[in-house]
């Protein structure tokens, strides 16, 4: 069984991505700018989703007083409670599961990128051995990006990341003035308890890449970049 869903790893993610990446190096001669491109093309492919989940995440704020009332109203009878919740979501035509897809779907690429660095940093990997018979590659491969070798971890780096993190968790937490004053006290805690996840993410992220490569980081702040820009689209819109 795990060694079918390694080998559908293999197959669909990290041999495509391990072969992008160095194609984008072969043409672009820069470890870093190879990374950085290979980020915005996987967030180009993801934008419809990441899109979906962010407005999820914002439909989930201006609906969560209607949820509160019909926990409150259906406390002693869980099952006329779901089906309710169930009908509001259906009339607001809101998915609650939207974000945990594209969440999830983080993961593996995240596995991939780093299997792909991991590799390349590895004496006695022979890279030719896993690429496609149209992209040609020979030699070694320079990981170094602004002075940093991306194959080591770099604390400031994983810092700067943590930072950017901070900033997107904020922009999507940011309640107008008027709904303040319309809070009851659950929706008060849910925000208190919103703003301490807004920096605690962030320094778990900070010690997470303090571990990872430095290309780790890269993909991870400019994925953040992308979204905080999605974000202020979808918010402007509103």
């Amino acid at each position: 069984m795990f060694g079918f869903i390694g080998d559908l790893f293999n197959t669909f993610l990290y041999t495509p991505l391990f072969n992008i990446l160095i194609w984008l190096y072969t043409v672009l001669q820069n470890f870093g700018l190879a990374v950085l491109l290979l980020t915005i093309l996987i967030r180009m492919l993801l934008y419809p989703l990441n899109n979906k989940a962010l407005k999820s995440q914002k439909e989930i704020q201006k609906i969560q007083p209607l949820i509160k009332e019909i926990q409150e109203k259906y406390k002693e009878n869980p099952q006329k409670q779901a089906e309710e919740l169930l009908a509001l979501y259906k009339e607001k035509n809101f998915n609650p599961f939207a974000s945990f897809g594209f969440m999830f779907l983080q993961i593996p690429i995240i596995i991939a990128l780093y299997w792909s660095i991991r590799n390349i940093a590895t004496a006695g990997y022979s890279i030719q051995e896993h690429l496609y018979s149209f992209v040609n590659f020979s030699g070694e491969i320079q990981p170094m990006f602004l002075g940093m070798d991306l194959t080591e971890p770099h604390i400031l780096f994983a810092l700067i990341v943590a930072v950017f993190q901070f900033i997107q968790m904020r922009t999507m937490q940011q309640p107008k003035q008027e709904e303040k004053k319309e809070l009851g006290d659950a929706e008060k805690m849910q925000n208190m308890m919103q703003k301490q996840m807004g920096l605690i993410l962030p320094v778990i992220t900070f010690f997470i890449l303090s571990k990872l490569p430095s290309a780790i980081g890269l993909y991870w702040l400019v994925a953040t970049v992308v979204t905080i820009i999605q974000q202020k689209i979808i918010l402007k819109k509103e």
